[in-house]
């Protein structure tokens, strides 16, 4: 099965995503408390979004 462009451009998405997400990793040693609770409180946020995405994608929905 032939992937097509869009297809490729969000996978390349995905990719950029997973990038991000080890830059944080390795930022958060440097992070004070106050940071980490701060970025905790935003992914969890984004979190909703992905898994209704992943959700959406795993029923076939639109």
């Amino acid at each position: 099965m032939a992937a097509t462009g869009e297809l490729i451009r969000l996978m390349n998405y995905v990719d950029d995503i997973v990038t991000t997400l080890r830059r944080i990793s390795a930022s958060i040693p440097m992070m004070d408390a106050e940071e980490r609770k701060r970025l905790a409180e935003h992914l969890r946020s984004a979190n909703l979004n992905f898994s209704t995405i992943l959700g959406q994608l795993e029923k076939g929905e639109q």
